[in-house]
């Protein structure tokens, strides 16, 4: 035994392979060197045939030639979706007369990239119908099957993210680093979630039950809707279509895409990346449909007899439409509808520490971020100091084009890119123009920029707005631009009774540097997401979404998992050999004695809720006696 052992823990030192005049030699000794190498031979095989039947499938997807910084095309003057109806030369060869099209541009230098049809009702009918027909097969695939697609995309992506970023930048004016974090970083987070944690969350659940139905075993499972749709914003075109799509097809959907028209060059190609994947692992890449059309044709999606889910984000206005549509065909509605997102500075906290964060929650991606940081609720006592922070970083701010072309060929270094679009900028300089009137404090931005080498009219300052009175008009509507406004007060009470005071209720942070209070302010919000000296961590992998007029429902999470799925509860027999449910002749039709039969229920509901052991026993005496009469 004791040499044993030691060949276990020193095999190289005891191993005696020839047995021939070896009087020590053992064949213990070659069975253990033979065991060894046959687990390791087995282990070889299984992990062969792991990685044949799980591991990514490598794919190509062409990076398109305008994502290059030195790309060059036509500039369209005052460019916009419909220059192609004033510039005959931005249509297609191929025109085609009475059809609508869509102009495919780049808001930061107005270069034209693509003008595109927009689909018609006909076509929109038949990708749903397409979508409906390859759900069928893809319903059937495993959890391992769809977890492979997603390892496929997830190394795709972060093999290729430089190139999804640029794709990003061109399509909607955006920085590299917005496109990182807001694009690339949050998507990778959720495919990871899914390849690790979604079968945990769709697989069927046993569920418990009581002392009545002991034998029997209750179970939930969680079935695909079918096909579903997703209408999404423009902010972040590679997040907002691959996080609805890969959810949707994880759950074993089919989706049909409906994306704004302002980004209908970079979805197309973000989401064809995904086909690429379906086709590489096997599977029918119809699963996933693109619709590219005006929003007056999104009905055709909302009123569909077969779409069974419809995820909506984007503003309160057309969400409401879309509620509304929907329920011609009663088909399930989540609403993410922006917000007007606060940030409560506790006193004594350490303004010079929590900068950094607050500045890339207000400049985000140019302030387009439906959980951005739009008012900073601070102690009057650290208002100076955190006014004066904010101005002076403010005002170093670069703004620009990261593809900007230049002679040097390198990419330009810029903080803040431009905006999708200039059409709301008169409605941001009057909301600034009468807050200032009313007393508001500016010493930095406030009106739109024109950039003196970028060609792009999209440009509007970062801007830092000082003393703002919480009812004012801008303090109560969504922003959605490189706006911050600060807005003082002189108790916990009143900072919380601010954060609350506005129609929204989507996100909100607290910093402080005790954070049990932190805690204790966060439960008081009116919101659904909450951090706590931190900005935004809550939207990767948990359940999103808000209250109020920021809509309801939730995806992401295993909540927003399971909101795509038909739960279906299924109660089966434990020992169906021994024990099944049967009628007492004292309950069977037709009822001989009311009397009888009442003692018997009334003794059964005694029997198993009463509040104590005597009087549950009284319960099966009455109960035993009723069904001997």
């Amino acid at each position: 035994m004791p040499s044993f052992l030691y060949a276990i823990f020193h095999p190289l030192r005891t191993l005696n392979l020839w047995l021939e005049n070896d009087p020590k030699a053992s064949v213990l000794e070659v069975m253990y060197l033979l065991t060894v190498f046959s687990a390791f031979g087995i282990w070889l095989v299984f992990d062969r045939y792991q990685k044949a039947h799980n591991s990514a499938v490598p794919f190509r997807h062409n990076a398109p030639e305008a994502a290059d910084p030195q790309w060059q095309s036509l500039r369209i003057h005052n460019a916009n979706l419909t220059s192609h109806l004033t510039e005959p030369d931005l249509l297609p060869h191929h025109f085609m007369g009475g059809r609508d099209y869509i102009t495919c541009y780049d808001p930061a230098n107005s270069l034209h990239i693509k003008t595109v049809i927009a689909d018609n009702e006909r076509e929109i009918q038949a990708k749903i119908q397409r979508a409906k027909q390859a759900q069928v097969s893809w319903a059937e695939t495993t959890f391992a099957q769809r977890r492979r697609v997603m390892r496929s995309l997830l190394k795709w992506l972060v093999e290729n993210q430089e190139t999804c970023a640029k794709v990003a930048c061109r399509d909607t004016g955006k920085t590299l680093i917005d496109a990182a974090l807001g694009e690339i970083l949050t998507t990778c987070s959720k495919l990871e979630w899914l390849i690790n944690h979604g079968e945990r969350a769709l697989r069927t659940e046993t569920r418990y039950s009581n002392l009545m139905l002991s034998y029997k075993k209750s179970q939930v499972v969680y079935e695909p809707k079918g096909v579903v749709c997703a209408i999404v914003s423009w902010n972040y075109p590679l997040h907002n279509s691959w996080s609805p799509i890969i959810a949707s097809i994880f759950a074993g959907n089919a989706i049909v895409l409906k994306c704004s028209e302002h980004v209908v060059w970079s979805t197309d190609w973000f989401v064809g990346a995904i086909h690429k994947a379906l086709e590489a692992c096997g599977h029918d890449a119809d699963i996933v449909q693109t619709v590219c059309c005006w929003p007056d044709k999104a009905e055709i999606l909302t009123k569909s007899p077969l779409v069974k889910h419809i995820t909506f984000i984007g503003s309160e206005e057309i969400g409401r439409k879309v509620a509304v549509a929907a329920t011609e065909h009663l088909i399930p509605v989540t609403l993410e509808l922006g917000g007007k997102d606060p940030a409560i500075i506790l006193p004594d906290t350490d303004i010079q520490k929590w900068a950094s964060v607050w500045m890339r929650g207000i400049f985000q991606n140019a302030g387009q971020n439906c959980i951005g940081i739009e008012r900073l609720i601070v102690h009057s006592e650290q208002y100076d100091e955190l006014y004066e922070t904010l101005t002076e970083r403010t005002k170093k701010l670069r703004v620009g084009s990261v593809l900007a072309p230049s002679r040097e060929g390198f990419i330009n270094t810029v903080d803040c890119g431009c905006m999708l679009t200039n059409d709301r900028f008169d409605i941001l300089e009057n909301l600034i123009f009468e807050a200032h009137e009313a007393g508001a404090q500016m010493d930095v931005g406030g009106k739109k920029y024109l950039h003196p080498s970028s060609a792009g009219n999209a440009y509007f300052t970062a801007t830092v707005l000082g003393d703002v009175d919480p009812k004012s008009k801008i303090a109560q509507t969504e922003m959605f631009a490189p706006i911050a406004l600060l807005i003082r007060y002189d108790d916990i009470e009143e900072a919380i009774k601010i954060a609350n005071g506005t129609r929204y209720g989507l996100g909100a942070s607290v910093f402080g540097p005790h954070q049990d209070l932190c805690l204790e302010v966060a439960r008081e919000l009116e919101c659904g997401m909450v951090s706590i000296n931190d900005f935004g961590v809550f939207y990767v992998n948990l359940p999103f979404g808000g209250t109020k007029a920021s809509g309801y429902g939730r995806f992401g999470g295993p909540e927003g998992l399971r909101a795509l799925t038909n739960p279906k509860a299924i109660v089966t027999d434990r020992w169906p050999s021994l024990m099944q449910t049967s009628i007492p002749k004292v309950l069977d039709y037709p009822i001989r004695s009311l009397v009888r039969s009442w003692d018997f229920v009334s003794g059964l509901v005694i029997l198993l809720y009463a509040d104590n052991y005597r009087t549950r026993f009284h319960g099966l005496v009455q109960l035993t006696q009723a069904s001997r009469r």
